[in-house]
């Protein structure tokens, strides 16, 4: 019966049991060194995005492959690999238009989107593929819990209004300034950006900006769907940065009322995907104008 449902009602259903045991499934998986994998990729080296990066990482997760590769059976088997028997794939999406082209009375025909999944598998699973695709062993690295300049300046660069005094973090819409606690109630410093992280996704969903609606109450609809895309979004900068987003204590709290929202409607996770994919990117692009004009 599963097999028939809808890709977006499948993708949920998986999200949902990860959020039942209390797992987040959209913090990216770390290999047996303690490296990030970040951001999955397809055969082309192309990084994949919204919903689809959720689905490999907690696949990845749970399964503990480092291998930042995916592709389908026809690619392992053109690149000379074989997906090993007995091994499941994974589901990804892909995103289409049909429609658009003029008929025989010169008139437009109607366009319309449509969404299908198809199976895909990781590195780990295919045998015979070119040593280059398959991640070598490093060193578990020390963390360094001194402040990063590199996260400093990506901070300043993206153009946001951050202060870091007083006790908690929050986006303030009206003034449009992030506030930040003071820098010494942080466990360390990566605790520190990943919190940073969150609340410049919040920025992002200013009108002048990306224009999301915003919940003003902890535990209603709107809050819920932004704090999923603020969590998603956190998740993907950080793949970019190399933080792991665990700043939210509550996490309970936090599960519940998503589980609420993705029990009520099955496109719930593939929107806030999407959004949190256009709020990472206007982030990284408006770190990127910033590092231009103090570069000009």
């Amino acid at each position: 019966m599963s097999e028939r449902k809808r890709p977006e009602a499948r993708i949920t259903d998986a999200i949902i049991e990860q959020l039942e045991k209390g797992v987040r499934p959209w913090e990216q998986p770390w290999d047996s060194s303690g490296a990030a994998v970040s951001m999955p990729l397809r055969i082309t080296g192309e990084p994949y995005r919204g919903v689809n990066v959720v689905m490999l990482w907690m696949r990845a997760a749970a399964e503990g492959w480092a291998g930042r590769h995916w592709m389908t059976y026809r690619q392992a088997l053109a690149l000379g690999g074989q997906v090993r028997a007995g091994e499941v794939s994974t589901l990804v999406v892909h995103y289409g238009q049909s429609g658009g082209d003029v008929g025989d009375d010169g008139e437009e025909t109607r366009t319309f989107r449509y969404m299908k999944g198809y199976p895909v598998f990781n590195v780990a699973q295919i045998d015979g593929l070119d040593a280059a695709f398959y991640p070598a062993p490093i060193e578990r690295p020390v963390y360094d819990v001194q402040w990063n300049a590199d996260l400093e300046d990506f901070l300043t660069a993206s153009g946001a209004d951050i202060s870091w005094a007083g006790e908690r973090a929050y986006y303030a819409p009206g003034p449009d300034h992030i506030r930040m606690p003071d820098r010494a109630r942080f466990r360390d410093a990566e605790q520190a950006y990943a919190t940073a992280h969150h609340e410049l996704i919040h920025w992002t969903g200013a009108k002048h900006r990306l224009d999301r609606t915003f919940g003003t109450r902890f535990g209603d609809t709107a809050y819920a769907r932004e704090e999923l895309v603020a969590e998603l979004g956190a998740a993907f900068l950080g793949a970019h940065t190399g933080l792991r987003p665990d700043h939210i204590e509550d996490h309970s709290a936090y599960i519940d009322n998503w589980l609420k929202t993705l029990r009520k409607d099955s496109g719930a996770i593939l929107k806030a995907a999407a959004q949190a994919q256009a709020a990472c990117d206007f982030v990284l692009a408006a770190v990127e104008r910033g590092r231009l004009a103090k570069a000009a």
